[in-house]
């Protein structure tokens, strides 16, 4: 069994496409996923799949939860491997942090077209998409004068031509020793 990171877009926001994590777990388990776990309610599900193609494995989960739900869910699968790989790599460790910078990584659909030139710069929400690699963007957003900061998912989409689906760099961490704690609990 290879152990996979769901990660689900656009459900829990702003009181649209609302589910429950343990009805989420169900659906995961009717989609033949195993030892499935959730992680805060924004639709991060870990869990152990013998598939071994993630696109695949994500159209499948997906017309589970359609038919489960009633409307359409993107969701992007990534073996836990290549994020602990992400973790480990971590491309934002020469990024100076403080209150006024949050980092995403956006994890995208598929890998875009090669072209843009990067950095891209959104003025408007103070975002800089810096890094794409592996299927994954990875943006720094600093908060603009009004206190607020931009987040990144639509500049990413606009730009790149790809579906993604954000998650702040703390998260992402937390996740992968989430999933490594639950390895070390079934030893």
């Amino acid at each position: 069994m290879t152990r996979y990171v769901a990660f689900l877009r656009a459900i829990n926001v702003a009181g649209q496409k609302l589910i429950k994590m343990q009805e989420l777990a169900r659906i995961f388990a009717a989609a033949g996923c195993k030892n499935i776990r959730t992680y805060i309610q924004s639709g991060n599900v870990i869990f152990d799949s013998k598939s071994t193609n993630s696109a695949a494995l994500s159209k499948k989960i997906e017309r589970t939860l359609q038919q489960a739900l009633g409307y359409e869910v993107t969701i992007i699968v990534r073996p836990f491997a290549e994020l602990e790989a992400l973790v480990r790599r971590n491309p934002f460790k020469k990024i100076k942090t403080d209150d006024e910078v949050v980092l995403f990584v956006v994890f995208l659909s598929h890998q875009p077209k090669p072209g843009p030139k990067l950095p891209l710069i959104s003025i408007k929400d103070n975002l800089e998409l810096f890094e794409i690699k592996n299927g994954a963007a990875f943006v720094v957003a600093r908060r603009k004068p009004n206190g607020r900061g931009g987040f990144p998912n639509a500049f990413v989409e606009k730009e790149l031509g790809v579906v993604g689906t954000t998650r702040n760099w703390n998260t992402v961490n937390k996740i992968v020793h989430f999933a490594e704690a639950l390895d070390e609990e079934r030893k």
